[in-house]
């Protein structure tokens, strides 16, 4: 029996930066999981890999992280990625200053 597809967004981290980062239905990065495009199909969550795979200049590591329908829009699943927009863990700043 097929598994079924548990929704997905792109997240990689910034290539300068190193800021985690988000797909958007637009095709550009956020820093705001919120903003991500909530992908519910498996193959468009392909294309959408591709796409990104594809802007070795702007970000590096894109996977695919499962996500689920919030009140703000896309929300993590799991704790490592609620962990991640959180930002940097080693000292205060960036996301963890404000």
């Amino acid at each position: 029996m097929p598994r079924t597809f548990t929704p997905k967004v792109v997240t990689a981290n910034a290539l300068l930066e190193g800021d985690v980062v988000y797909l958007t239905a637009h095709g550009d990065w956020t820093r705001d999981h919120a903003e991500a495009d909530l992908i519910k199909d498996e193959g468009t969550a392909e294309i959408r890999l591709l796409e990104a795979q594809a802007q070795a200049h702007e970000v590096v590591g894109p996977y695919l992280a499962d996500a689920t329908p919030g009140a703000r829009g896309p929300e993590p699943v799991h704790f490592r990625e609620a962990f991640r927009t959180r930002g940097p863990s080693n000292y205060p700043h960036g996301k963890q200053e404000a």
